[in-house]
């Protein structure tokens, strides 16, 4: 039976570390549970080999946390909040745990400042390469409202749903991302080694070879030689025109673009309602008013575009015009996102419908992206397909002419 090594929080508030055997990693939580616990960690304790450091090890000199670490940090400092613990006694407890010294030496800066008498979401906002201006924002509200533990549970949903969305995105477009590689790679192997094997025999017999295995041989010989060279060129061009989109003013009509585009647009208007629809739902849900939320929520989207139809909506609430109006004629939003947003200023229920839209388009992204997978993953294969067909079929006919050449 495997071990696995446990974290967890007893019933007197002490942190209580070790080891137990169990079939898996919910039968850890459900024994700790039971014991009157509140399990924090259970991972399997398996022997730290090489592998296991190097995968673990710092590189880079990274400075703030990792999304994936302000989440973790964030989950369980709002269990031990709703366990009854102190803010002090909760820090100190993300310090001892924390996974690696980037993360305890950060973890301990802010402890140091709430220690010196700073608030949660000041010490939190010294610190903005890890915790930016949503993070604080919803902060800040909770202590304000004398209900930081349950503002950092829903801050911690919000992160989390972000960053599963952003993951199994990520993981479904890895397979595509695959197969194109191993397709390039393929045919840039038969035409760079395969195919000059046989030049030299068709140069030596003198006949002339179909328009076919010509174009094929000037193809990989320009592989063969400018290869390289046109990789290098297209990193270069890549790269200077993310610099030039650093403009606003340039950026702006591109972002547009992407959102026009077919499949790919969908997606991203898909994404982007689900991000705008989570940050302000949790931020309205916080207490934070409206015109502020909007204000936040505009800095987490992203897209230019949608940003500016953010302003718009936001110089709308401003004069009490409402926000679903503005956000439907810039066209950015899908419809189901716009009828919500309505729905729920007609009710008072803004914060609660804009999460509701998030789930509806959190569900619809995940949909566009396994399509899309099912339409790239063929047409990635029939294109190497006819590709491989192509080089074989030249190298054929040219053998094919000269065994008539030789009748």
């Amino acid at each position: 039976m495997p071990s696995f090594r446990y974290v967890a929080i007893d019933s007197a508030g002490q942190v209580q570390r070790g080891f137990m055997d169990a079939a898996d990693q919910a039968s850890v939580i459900e024994r700790l549970q039971r014991q009157g616990h509140i399990p924090m960690r259970a991972e399997p304790a398996g022997k730290a080999g090489f592998l296991d450091s190097l995968l673990s090890a710092e590189f880079g000199r990274r400075r703030g946390l990792t999304r994936q670490e302000v989440a973790n940090a964030t989950r369980e400092l709002a269990i031990m909040l709703g366990a009854g613990q102190d803010l002090d006694r909760a820090l100190r407890f993300l310090v001892d745990t924390a996974p690696n010294k980037r993360v305890a030496k950060i973890m301990g800066e802010v402890r140091d400042k709430v220690r010196g008498g700073t608030s949660l979401a000041v010490a939190l906002s010294q610190q903005p390469q890890s915790f930016n201006r949503l993070y604080v924002g919803l902060v800040r509200a909770g202590e304000a409202g004398g209900t930081l533990g349950d503002t950092l549970d829903r801050l911690a949903v919000l992160l989390e749903r972000e960053r599963s969305l952003a993951a199994t995105i990520q993981s479904a477009m890895l397979y595509p991302a695959l197969l194109m590689v191993t397709a390039v790679g393929s045919v840039g192997f038969l035409l760079t080694y395969v195919l000059p094997q046989f030049v030299p025999m068709f140069a030596e017999s003198g006949a002339e070879l179909p328009t076919l295995t010509r174009i094929v041989i000037a193809l990989g010989d320009f592989v063969s030689h400018y290869g390289l060279w046109t990789l290098l060129a297209l990193i270069v061009i890549g790269v200077a025109i993310r610099q030039l989109l650093q403009d606003p003013a340039r950026r702006l009509p591109f972002d547009a673009l992407l959102l026009r585009m077919p499949i790919v647009g969908g997606l991203m208007r898909e994404t982007l309602a689900a991000r705008f629809s989570r940050t302000l739902g949790t931020l309205l849900k916080n207490g934070v008013p409206l015109i502020t939320a909007l204000g936040i929520v505009k800095e987490a989207i992203g897209n230019l575009a949608a940003v500016r139809a953010v302003e718009t909506a936001t110089e709308s609430a401003k004069g009490g015009a409402g926000l679903s109006r503005p956000l439907a004629q810039a066209g950015i939003f899908p419809i189901r996102t716009i009828h919500l947003l309505r729905l729920g200023e007609e009710t008072a229920q803004l914060g609660q419908m804009s999460l509701r839209a998030a789930e509806i388009h959190e569900e619809q992204s995940r949909l566009i992206v396994q399509r899309l997978v099912s339409l790239l993953v063929p047409v990635i294969t029939i294109a190497m397909g006819m590709a491989v067909a192509a080089i074989v079929g030249s190298l054929l006919l040219a053998m094919l002419s000269l065994n008539d050449l030789a009748s």
